[in-house]
C-alpha cells in the first residue's frame, strides 16, 4: 500500500510525520515526490525504519538507487542523495557506480588518515612506551624482570618517562643518574645503583636501535652510549664487593643468633620479646657458607634434590644463576657440617616438597627474602628514611664494620678454601663457575673432580666446626 503525507499526494513527508509512523505500516510504501519512495520496516524489537530509494533508468532498464535509511539518515540528506543521482544521470553517469567509487575513495581517505594518525602516534612515543615494549618483548631476567621494573619505575620513569623518544638526549640520561646520586648518603652513595642502571639503559637503547619504530625515532643516535657514568661517581668506587667474614666475625655471628634464639626460648612470657631470626634462615646462612652456593639456588631447592645416603645436593641448571647458554647442573658433596644443618632444616620444612616453602607451600619463598631479613638486622649500614612497620629494623646481625650479605658468605667460604690450600681450579668448580679457556677443552675433558671437590667441602666443613667450637652432637 502506498501512503502519502497528510497534505496529500505530491507533498513531502515531514520529520515529525516520519517519526510518528506506526508499526502497522510495515511493508507499506511512502511516496515523497520526485521519484523518491520509502519502504517501511519494523525490527524484531519494534523499531520503525524507512529505507528510501530512487527509481532510475539506465541503459534502457529500470533500477533502484539507494538513498539512505530514516532515521539513521535525516530526510534532508536522503533527498540530497536523490538529487545527486538525478544530476549524475544528466551527466551520463551511473549513480550506483559513482556511489561505489565514492565509497572506495572515502575508505582510502579514511585509511590515509588512520595511517597519518598512526605515524603521528609513533612520532609521539615516549620513553615509557619504549620501556613497556622492551620489558615485555626485549628482555627476560631470571626474576621475571621484577627488579628491572622496580628500578625503572622508581628511578627512571618519574624523571624521563614522559619525554618523547625523538627528543631524548644524553642530558636526559645524565639527569637520571645525577638524580639517583643526589639521594645518596655517605653510607649508601648509590653509585652501584647508577652503574647497574647504566648497563640496563645501554641494553634498552641497543635493543631499540635495532627495531622500528624506535630506530627512526632515535634521530640523535643511542643517547645511553654518550654518557659515561664513571665520570659521575667517585674515583675510588669499586664495582665488585670484596666483603668476607673473618673467623672471629663468623664466631660472633653464630653467638648472636644463638643468644637471641636462647633468650626467646627461655622466656616464660614471650610477649614483647622480639622474634629471633627465622630458624630456616638460620640454616640458610650456614648452608651458604659451607657449600659456596648462591642464596637463590638454595631457596629454590627441593627435598628431592637431596640424596641423604650419598650426601649430595643436586642443583638443576634451571636454578643456577648464569647467562643463557652457560647454565650447568651442579652437584655439591655435603660435608658433615652442611648435612647437619640440612637435617635441622628438614625438621622445619620436610613436610613440603620445598626446602624453603612459601607460606601456602605451593612454591619456594621469594629468593630475596633471606637477604631482606639479614639486611633488616644491619640497619646501621643502611640509609632508610621510612622503615616498614612490618619488618625488623635493628643491628642484631651486624658484625664488623661493614654490612655482609648472603653472597658474601659464598665469597667467604671460597676464601677459606683458598686459605686451606685447596687448588683454585677446584674452588671454581665448587662454585660451579664456567671455567675459562678453550671451548674444545671444555667439550672433551669431562672429568668431574668428584673426589677433589668432596675433599674440599669436607675441609671447609671441618674448619667451620673449629671456628664455632662445636661438636657434631651440638650441631
Amino acid at each position: 500500500m502506498t501512503r502519502y503525507p497528510k497534505k496529500g499526494k505530491g507533498t513531502k513527508w515531514t520529520q515529525k510525520e516520519l517519526l510518528a509512523i506506526p508499526t502497522q505500516w510495515v511493508n507499506d510504501t511512502l511516496a515523497d515526490g520526485d521519484g523518491l519512495i520509502g519502504e517501511v520496516r519494523v525490527s524484531k524489537v519494534g523499531d520503525v525504519s524507512i529505507r528510501f530509494k530512487y527509481g532510475i533508468k539506465w541503459q534502457g532498464k529500470k533500477c533502484w538507487y539507494s538513498c539512505g535509511t530514516f532515521p539513521l539518515n535525516d530526510i534532508s540528506s536522503i533527498r540530497n542523495q536523490r538529487d545527486k543521482a538525478k544530476e549524475l544521470l544528466k551527466q551520463g553517469v551511473d549513480p550506483r557506480t559513482q556511489k561505489h567509487i565514492d565509497k572506495i575513495e572515502a575508505k582510502a581517505e579514511q585509511q590515509t588518515i588512520l595511517e597519518q594518525q598512526k605515524k603521528q602516534q609513533q612520532r609521539n612515543k615516549t620513553f615509557t612506551d619504549l620501556f613497556i615494549t622492551w620489558i615485555e618483548q626485549g628482555v627476560v631476567r631470571q626474576d621475571a624482570n621484577t627488579e628491572l621494573r622496580r628500578t625503572f619505575e622508581k628511578d627512571v620513569l618519574p624523571v624521563i618517562g614522559s619525554v618523547l623518544i625523538k627528543e631524548i638526549t644524553e642530558d636526559h640520561i645524565r639527569t637520571v643518574y645525577k638524580t639517583i646520586l643526589a639521594r645518596g648518603t655517605t653510607q649508601n652513595p648509590r653509585e652501584r645503583t647508577v652503574v647497574k642502571l647504566a648497563a640496563d639503559m645501554r641494553q634498552l637503547f641497543k635493543w631499540a636501535d635495532m627495531r622500528q619504530p624506535w630506530r627512526s625515532l632515535l634521530i640523535n643516535g643511542n643517547p645511553a652510549l654518550l654518557v659515561n657514568e664513571k665520570q659521575l661517581i667517585s674515583a675510588d668506587y669499586t664495582e665488585e664487593r670484596d666483603r668476607t667474614l673473618t673467623p672471629e666475625e663468623i664466631q660472633t655471628l653464630y653467638k648472636l643468633i644463638q643468644q637471641e634464639q636462647d633468650h626467646y626460648n627461655n622466656a616464660t612470657n614471650k610477649r614483647g620479646i622480639k622474634l629471633p631470626l627465622n630458624p630456616a634462615t638460620q640454616c640458610a646462612i650456614w648452608i651458604c657458607l659451607s657449600t659456596l652456593c648462591r642464596i637463590g639456588e638454595l631457596l629454590m631447592a627441593k627435598w628431592e634434590h637431596i640424596d641423604w645416603e650419598e650426601g649430595i645436593w643436586f642443583i638443576p641448571r634451571e636454578n643456577v644463576k648464569a647467562t643463557r647458554g652457560k647454565k650447568q647442573d651442579h652437584y655439591i658433596y655435603l660435608s658433615d657440617f652442611s648435612i647437619n644443618f640440612f637435617k635441622r632444616l628438614n625438621t622445619l620444612t620436610g613436610h613440603t616438597q620445598w626446602c624453603f616453602p612459601s607460606k601456602d607451600n605451593t612454591n619456594h619463598v621469594d629468593i630475596k627474602s633471606v637477604s631482606k631479613r639479614i639486611g633488616d638486622r644491619q640497619v646501621k649500614f643502611k640509609d632508610r628514611t621510612k622503615p616498614s612497620q612490618q619488618r625488623r629494623h635493628d643491628n642484631s646481625l651486624a658484625v664488623g664494620n661493614r654490612e655482609w650479605t648472603p653472597h658474601d658468605l659464598r665469597r667467604t667460604g671460597a676464601t677459606m678454601m683458598q686459605e686451606l690450600g685447596i687448588d683454585i681450579n677446584i674452588i671454581d668448580r665448587c662454585q660451579n663457575h664456567v671455567l675459562a679457556g678453550s671451548k674444545v677443552r671444555r667439550h672433551y675433558l669431562k672429568y668431574e673432580y668428584k673426589d677433589e671437590k668432596q675433599q674440599a667441602w669436607a675441609k671447609l666443613g671441618k674448619r667451620l666446626e673449629e671456628i664455632l667450637a662445636l661438636s657434631n652432637e651440638i650441631l
